[in-house]
């Protein structure tokens, strides 16, 4: 007997260091270890904010129908509408700068603050940017309110703890927890949101958004924005914004911008997968290859050319277009980058200078006059800033609608079209324009690109 146990007592002693580490908290700290430290110091600082915008609604008597809805979706009468929204947002600044998501805020008419003190505060919008869904607000008449301080995104690691934040449901301040479960998350549309997000699975649920991502030490690492999910519950992928970018959006609004100016790249470029890698004669896909500059694109002027592999940014790796356009944004305009890239399998080194997007070749804006028959048509030349202004793709050129006028926006002109040909003369630019104008023909045809696609709109007056 004693021989059959002697296998068994070598292994429990062979295994005695692990169980001495496993044992009952002893201590009165032990026994208590909670987030409780890190939400009392954290959610006075996250608000409540509830939204009104006036909205326009076609009322229709094909409204239920399933086949004449689709044939008559322009037609009924236009009427406003009162759409309120529920969200978060997360408070900077003892003087009442509050950050919030765009799709919360964005173009409300009337914005109401409620601190988790229950004190109420009216709100205005000083910058939005729709494409990185984000929104920065000014409390009114608010001072000696409690902040979060925000933590350097780029040092955030996954496995780290974190809580999220905010008012799910208009329920009241609630509090979730989880972990950073990937960093770098570039090729997801979340919301209006496009670009580089912070990944966790703590819980976020409707009226999350715009809600405070906080680390153990409660600082800002990310503002919660969206959560992809099969069921619609939060058993899904929480996003959250980088607290670096959020802090660029703040810096911009306290200079008096309205808009968010991101540093201009002029470039267009594809991730490297296995295949493109391959074909590269890399050994690991990694990188962003570049297929398009802009002749007066920062990246040219540093040297780069098409087929290079952009591999680093000021030593952080970025491998998507998005994660780019990130660093750079986070940046700032007026600083510099040094970026790593690869050229037939060799590596090199540039700096960039980070500039805003430049006005060549300038916009002339053109507005024809009354009497012909393309009156009140304005355009102006596409160029870097345009581009960046109005989110047109790269390789755009020629020449931007910005109002059609009456007779060509009654056949079908739209603002955001670009013009191609009038009357079989092509458009390079706002002069050609002018010229196609003076035309008394009868007859007239308006070649246009939308959307990546051509169209051609023919018509007789």
């Amino acid at each position: 007997m004693k021989a059959a146990l002697a296998p068994f007592l070598a292994l429990c002693l062979s295994l005695g260091p692990v169980w001495a580490e496993t044992r009952v908290p002893e201590t009165q700290a032990e026994i208590s270890l909670s987030f409780a430290p890190v939400v009392r110091k954290s959610a006075p600082a996250v608000v409540n904010i509830y939204a009104k915008r006036i909205v326009a609604e076609r009322v229709s008597p094909f409204a239920n129908d399933p086949f004449f809805r689709d044939l008559f979706r322009d037609y009924g009468r236009v009427v406003p509408r009162v759409q309120n929204s529920l969200g978060s947002g997360v408070i900077l600044s003892s003087d009442g700068i509050v950050v919030s998501n765009y799709h919360v805020v964005g173009e409300a008419a009337e914005i109401r603050v409620v601190l988790n003190d229950r004190r109420e505060f009216d709100a205005q919008v000083l910058l939005g940017d729709e494409e990185a869904d984000l929104a920065i607000l000014k409390l009114n008449d608010a001072e000696n309110l409690p902040a979060l301080p925000l933590r350097d995104s780029d040092t955030l690691e996954v496995g780290e703890l974190v809580l999220a934040i905010g008012n799910p449901f208009g329920i009241g301040q609630t509090v979730s927890s989880g972990i950073v479960s990937g960093l770098a998350r570039s090729g997801v549309f979340v919301g209006s949101g496009r670009g580089y997000f912070i990944q966790t699975d703590a819980a976020i649920n409707p009226g999350n958004s715009g809600g405070a991502l906080v680390d153990m030490a409660g600082r800002l690492a990310g503002i919660n924005t969206a959560i992809l999910t099969r069921s619609g519950g939060s058993n899904g992928i929480g996003f959250a914004i980088p607290a670096n970018l959020v802090q660029r959006f703040v810096e911009q609004a306290r200079a008096g911008k309205d808009r968010f100016e991101r540093p201009w790249a002029g470039i267009s470029g594809q991730a490297v997968d296995a295949a493109l890698a391959e074909g590269l004669g890399m050994g690991l896909p990694v990188g962003v290859v570049l297929t398009e500059l802009h002749p007066e694109s920062p990246f040219r002027k540093a040297g780069l050319a098409v087929g290079d592999v952009i591999t680093e940014l000021e030593g952080e790796p970025v491998n998507s277009p998005q994660e780019m356009m990130f660093r750079m944004s986070a940046e700032g305009i007026g600083g510099e980058m040094r970026i790593t890239y690869l050229r037939d399998g060799a590596a090199a080194q540039a700096t960039i200078r980070l500039v805003a997007a430049p006005e060549i070749p300038a916009r002339d804006p053109v507005t024809v006059g009354e009497g012909r028959v393309l009156a009140g048509l304005s355009v102006v030349n596409i160029n870097p800033a345009v581009m960046a202004e109005f989110g047109l793709p790269q390789p755009a050129q020629g020449v931007l609608v910005l109002d059609p006028g009456a007779v060509a926006g009654q056949v079908g002109l739209r603002p955001g079209d670009v013009l191609l040909r009038v009357n079989g003369a092509g458009i390079a630019d706002t002069g050609d324009l002018r010229a196609a104008a003076r035309s008394d023909s009868r007859s007239w045809s308006i070649e246009y690109l939308r959307n990546g696609r051509r169209g051609v709109l023919r018509f007789r007056v």
